[in-house]
């Protein structure tokens, strides 16, 4: 799920196929702006990530900084058992990993928490 327009979807689902992951789908908001990016809707950012998940999806990734959703991906994580991993948080994350804090928080997902 990412922000963009659809040439900006187009780069997303090429580079994670190129590090060797399939993408079954990929819904871009369309977003106005790049700052506009940052008025998107919680609402709109759950109705995203569920039109891309099924039976057959592992994991759901938001792309685009601008785009609030850690809250929402810890949310629908719980609601549908994968993981659902905002792009903030996993920056976050790996900053935390290798500057060697391996602090686990709890309440904002499973990368957080458990990894």
């Amino acid at each position: 799920m990412t922000p963009y327009q659809p040439v900006g979807d187009e780069q997303v689902v090429d580079y994670f196929t190129e590090l060797g992951f399939d993408v079954a789908a990929i819904h871009g908001l369309c977003s106005e702006s790049a700052t506009s990016i940052a008025d998107e809707t919680p609402e709109t950012l759950r109705n995203a990530f569920l039109s891309v998940d099924g039976p057959d999806v592992d994991a759901l990734i938001q792309c685009g900084t601008n785009l609030e959703c850690v809250a929402v991906a810890a949310e629908l994580e719980k609601e549908l058992g994968k993981p659902v991993i905002a792009i903030n948080l996993a920056t976050m994350w790996h900053a935390f990993r290798v500057n060697g804090i391996d602090d686990r928080i709890a309440g904002h997902g499973s990368l957080l928490e458990l990894h």
